[in-house]
């Protein structure tokens, strides 16, 4: 075992300990407290290290790895799940309406990162589908959440900017975190995701830049918050250019490629065709594309296309679609990360929106109009 020395050459340069080398020593079992006190800092930056989590500084990371060795600190997989009654175990919630087709990366996506985000925490993540029109949605969700003993709860949209759900998980006392919330929720509760209304506001400024006048955007569900805000970004764009966003054709999706492809030849069939069609994600757009095919026209010299989110599908369709990158596995990850600190109970875990940085993506689905 090492002697007092070496736990006195860690304690000689960590700013003010909350113990004693001698007292460190002492203990048969040390507790991860012990090691946080010995390497100055909290708990939950030393699971971090522990976890080999992200986000901690390389100089932070060595000093809890060296006052772990002198303390000869092991981990308590055991204790550590049972500690404060928690399973580790963390829900992830998104809609499932059974009269749709299921969006084909979103969600998996931000599963991915979610999970990531878990493994080195030691939670573990379950999915769990529901139909968001359901009028026992709060209900079947505070079911799953007791039935398999969940510790905290990661909404997605729509149910991220369910107010009646928000405010029922806040009254039991329910950790969560709110995936793209609308700016109502922001203020209620802990959200992640990217400034849609500023990614709508970039994408129809580079259009602009091309010289398009003429656009149709097809919409999102309706209500659904991040959506709703692409396309005040993009009307914002069009009044500051002189256009009115009024006059421009438009319609609404549900996410999907199917209807979008139907909806769209609708839009495009019109004497004034517009030059550009932007559309709420990437599913819609590979749509609008397949019927602008169908229709006959020319890729991108008759019609630009554009999408958000850049999915696997943007890069594989023809042409190649411009769109917005959405960080969609980097968010399900910070999802998991704030909803960790929440039940850590860390000072930096409130209320409040983390925006994750977007970029354009420009390919060749959009083009000069001349």
């Amino acid at each position: 075992m090492a002697g007092i020395s070496a736990v006195k050459a860690v304690v000689s340069w960590v700013s003010g300990p909350a113990v004693t080398a001698e007292a460190a020593v002492k203990k048969a079992k040390p507790t991860i407290d012990d090691v946080a006190a010995l390497s100055g800092v909290g708990r939950t930056t030393v699971s971090r290290v522990l976890n080999n989590g992200p986000n901690v500084r390389p100089e932070v990371r060595l000093r809890v790895l060296q006052a772990v060795e002198a303390l000869h600190y092991k981990v308590n997989t055991q204790a550590r799940s049972l500690a404060g009654g928690r399973s580790q175990t963390l829900a992830l919630i998104h809609a499932s309406d059974p009269d749709a087709e299921p969006n084909s990366y979103y969600f998996s996506g931000l599963e991915l990162g979610a999970l990531r985000a878990c493994a080195p925490e030691g939670f573990r993540l379950l999915m769990h589908g529901l139909n968001q029109h359901a009028l026992n949605r709060i209900e079947a969700i505070f079911d799953f959440v007791r039935t398999h003993h969940c510790d905290g709860v990661i909404l997605t949209p729509p149910f991220s900017d369910d107010r009646e759900l928000h405010q029922a998980l806040l009254t039991q006392q329910i950790a969560h975190v709110a995936v793209s919330p609308g700016e109502a929720v922001r203020r209620q509760v802990a959200g992640v995701g990217m400034d849609d209304e500023a990614a709508g506001y970039e994408l129809t400024r580079y259009l602009l830049g091309l010289g398009h006048q003429r656009f149709a955007f097809i919409q999102g569900l309706e209500n659904h918050a991040s959506a709703e805000s692409r396309y005040a970004g993009y009307g914002r764009a069009l009044s500051e250019a002189g256009l009115s966003p009024l006059s421009m054709a438009t319609t609404r999706g549900n996410f999907t490629f199917r209807a979008r492809a139907d909806q769209a030849v609708r839009l495009l069939n019109v004497p004034q065709r517009p030059t550009a069609l932007i559309c709420a994600n990437d599913d819609m757009a590979t749509g609008a594309l397949f019927a602008a095919h169908r229709m006959g026209l020319r890729l991108p010299a008759d019609l630009s296309v554009v999408g958000f989110d850049d999915t696997p599908v943007s890069e594989v369709v023809w042409p190649p679609l411009t769109t917005i990158h959405q960080p969609i596995k980097q968010i399900g990850a910070r999802a998991v990360e704030r909803l960790i600190d929440l039940l850590n109970g860390a000072e930096s875990a409130d209320a409040g929106f983390e925006a994750v940085p977007h970029r354009l993506v420009v390919r060749e689905s959009a083009a000069r109009f001349e």
